[in-house]
């Protein structure tokens, strides 16, 4: 399979076009998720696509989905792809990057759980002693786990435009205060048992963002992506040092390059290195085969 930059399924009507995902409008209960192989950083979609990542996106949070059931439902309705959509040529687009999921009311914050000091917190503590305004001991240094996983919502944001923090309150003033609290209760539990299981796989899981959404009766669901490398921040457990950044599964490798690039972070992106690209790609499959215990197979 070709990588695919954007999907093209004209027997749908296209309600969406991510960062990476590409949403399809089946019917009144149903849509069609596509996962490209569009890679985005510093919140700009790059023009070069990266090998299987699509799929292997897809991949990773169908497994997540599966093991985590049990803490709360998730969107995937078990609908072959291929039985939603028309030609030859879009079925062809689809293999493993595709779901159908159910059509759900997505929740207007992005619920995110750091388990360790890292990015953007990492800077914020360096300054004031604080993660999002939560107060942490002082001492710790750069990757240093903390001594509970915190929640730490923010806005969710266009494509292009930054997610912003906000506080719990904010939270609970956005989706009323039993709500926000069964979104944190719940995401700190999912991440807890993920965190455990990679640990075993040799990663360690220093932050994730999750995504939520309601049915007609207020039933809350897991929705988007969940724990992939994109929604993530995987380290190598076997290269964790505390008080350096270890290197990651994620797309820090090319936020890396492109820093150094000399690239001013606003669009258009530029094009990535053959090699860039291919070592990106190597991370992802890297990154399935560790956590699910199989070699990723495009077909």
């Amino acid at each position: 399979m070709q990588p695919l930059l954007k999907s093209h399924i004209p027997s749908l009507k296209l309600l969406n076009q991510g960062k990476v995902r590409d949403l399809y409008d089946i019917d009144a209960r149903t849509m069609l998720l596509v996962a490209t192989d569009r890679l985005s950083a510093f919140d700009v979609v790059l023009p070069t696509p990266i090998e299987h990542k699509g799929a292997i996106l897809t991949q990773i949070a169908n497994f997540w989905f599966d093991k985590l059931a049990h803490i709360v439902p998730n969107h995937l309705t078990g609908i072959a792809p291929e039985s939603v959509v028309g030609s030859d040529a879009e079925k062809a687009q689809l293999g493993k990057r595709a779901i159908v999921v159910k059509k759900l009311k997505p929740l207007p914050i992005e619920a995110i759980v750091r388990g360790y000091l890292a990015g953007s917190g990492w800077k914020e503590y360096k300054t004031v002693g604080t993660v999002c305004g939560i107060s942490l001991p002082p001492g710790l240094q750069e990757a240093s786990k903390l001594p509970a996983p915190i929640f730490t919502p923010s806005s969710k944001a266009e494509v292009g435009d930054h997610d912003i923090n906000i506080t719990h309150q904010q939270a609970a003033d956005l989706l009323g205060a039993d709500l926000a609290k069964a979104v944190a209760n719940v995401s700190i539990q999912l991440y807890k048992e993920a965190a455990e299981y990679a640990l075993s796989r040799g990663i360690i899981i220093a932050d994730t963002k999750f995504e939520f959404g309601l049915d007609e009766n207020g039933q809350l669901y897991l929705i988007d992506e969940v724990l992939t490398p994109d929604s993530s921040r995987f380290w190598p457990a076997d290269q964790y040092v505390v008080g350096t950044n270890p290197p990651s599964y994620d797309k820090q490798y090319v936020r890396d390059w492109l820093e150094a690039s000399g690239w001013n972070k606003t669009p258009p992106g530029p094009e990535l290195p053959a090699d860039v690209a291919a070592k990106t790609s190597e991370k992802y499959r890297e990154a399935f085969q560790r956590l699910t215990g199989a070699a990723f197979s495009p077909d």
